[in-house]
């Protein structure tokens, strides 16, 4: 249910006006409130008017559905990211391009299918598409650089609905809609789609766009959804919550870790395996990925790290103008606004349980490579920070590996997946550490084992 407020409400209608947009649907999730909605504009179907319920095409924000499908394939074991797609999949060219390659759009694939789809309007079916891809070009050599191929995310579509034995719609309807009730998300044309229309540059009249059918390359750009069904979607992808059953955790931190920048002189976007990447400043990102169809624009994103954010927090903005930027822009304008305006409530701190004894002689600072650290437990966990550290850097944190006592993995932050070794006295007192093979002590010691206090040896 939506509450008041005026300053979402007010960044949207400007966007609406400003950007000439003749359908506005704005939804913004958190897990602290009620979603906010917002309509603004007209459908253009007056048995359908315009509502929380009015459908829009999302274009390519299809793609990190499509991703998330490859990884729950990785993550059963249905395949390597870092293996050839020709593997799993029979293509007559282009085969050797790796899964990872084809998610980051970094695989040299050209752009679209081949053939003049965006002329004809006629879109290859799933057995043409890839029986055609011998006539498509590898325009850039494998790993060179990120180039976005509708036709690589199309290809991995196809993969994923070979390996699990149904259509690619099939697949997607069963491991992701219906797992997180995204009811309103479909494939085909609903009742409820709004019109898409071209909005004229020198004045106020609108063409309606064609609708086109994907076939075989929707995996890349194909559905249809609310923005309340989006906002929740991108909750997701910046924080899955507990409990989920479509994607473990630590899978989509692997998703929204960065391969590379779209721009070699402008790092300010990035693109990890399927998801745009957006950093805002202040270790705050914001994941997801536009959408464009011929009369829609979508921008769907949810934003990670940063103060104020009361986590699951996502935002969905669609439009029925295939050119107004402010749809995708609003997006992140809301994202900002939701943790400035209305920031998540601050936690009383608590007292809790000390750290177990064995590792209580842990605690406290220490020296490695010169430099001072913090050693300390929160949150049921052992963590350790440079001393120097800004407050918002996360702390490097470790869990025991079965079996040894005195052997921690560190499972994130600083030296991710580095071993900390402990060395204890005959009292049992940890005495001296080794993380990532750097010898840690008590005092500042050189590299040969000297005090920096002792001077010139």
């Amino acid at each position: 249910m939506s509450t008041s407020h005026p300053r979402y409400e007010q960044a949207v209608r400007r966007a609406q006006a400003d950007g000439r947009i003749p359908a506005l649907s704005v939804a913004l999730l958190r897990a602290d409130r009620d979603p906010w909605v917002l309509t603004v504009g007209d459908s253009g179907d007056p048995e359908h008017p315009l509502g929380p319920g009015s459908r829009f095409r999302i274009g390519s924000v299809t793609k990190t559905f499509t991703a998330v499908l490859v990884m729950q394939a990785r993550d059963d074991g249905l395949l390597d990211l870092d293996q050839p797609v020709s593997r799993y999949l029979d293509v007559p060219a282009h085969g050797d391009a790796t899964i990872r390659r084809l998610l980051s759009h970094t695989a040299g694939y050209q752009r679209e299918p081949y053939g003049d789809v965006w002329d004809t309007l006629i879109a290859p079916d799933d057995t043409r598409m890839l029986a055609e891809l011998d006539r498509a070009e590898r325009v850039l050599p494998e790993a060179r650089r990120y180039h976005y191929s509708n036709l690589g995310v199309a290809v991995l579509g196809q993969l994923v609905a070979r390996l699990r034995g149904g259509t690619w719609a099939e697949i997607l309807t069963q491991r992701i809609l219906e797992p997180l009730g995204l009811a309103h998300t479909t494939v085909d044309r609903p009742a409820e789609a709004v019109v898409g229309y071209l909005v004229d540059a020198y004045s106020d009249a609108a063409r309606p766009e064609p609708p086109i059918d994907l076939g075989g390359v929707g995996p890349a750009a194909q559905l249809w959804s609310t923005a309340t069904d989006m906002a929740r979607w991108a909750a997701f992808l910046a924080d899955p919550g507990v409990g989920n059953k479509v994607l473990d955790r630590a899978t989509l931190d692997e998703m929204r870790w960065p391969l590379t920048t779209t721009d070699e002189s402008l790092w300010a976007i990035g693109f990890g395996l399927g998801l745009i990447l957006q950093p805002e400043g202040k270790r705050v990102v914001h994941v997801g990925h536009d959408g464009a169809m011929p009369g829609f624009l979508a921008g769907v994103y949810g934003r990670r790290g940063g103060e104020g954010n009361p986590g699951g927090l996502g935002c969905a903005v669609l439009g029925s103008s295939g050119t107004a930027g402010q749809t995708i822009d609003l997006a992140h304008e809301l994202l900002r606004l939701a943790v400035e305006t209305d920031p998540a409530e601050i936690r009383p701190w608590r007292v809790a349980a000390p750290a177990p004894d064995l590792y209580r002689s842990v605690l406290g600072r220490w020296w490695g490579e010169g430099s001072e650290f913090v050693f300390a437990w929160h949150d049921g966990q052992l963590q350790a920070r440079a001393a120097e550290a800004p407050a918002d850097r996360p702390p490097a944190i470790f869990s025991p590996v079965p079996g040894n006592k005195d052997i921690l993995r560190t499972t994130s932050g600083r030296e991710v997946g580095e071993l900390l070794r402990l060395t204890r006295d005959e009292s049992g007192a940890v005495v001296r550490m080794h993380w990532a093979t750097y010898r840690f002590t008590r005092g500042q010691e050189a590299f040969d084992g000297g005090r920096a206090s002792d001077g010139p040896g």
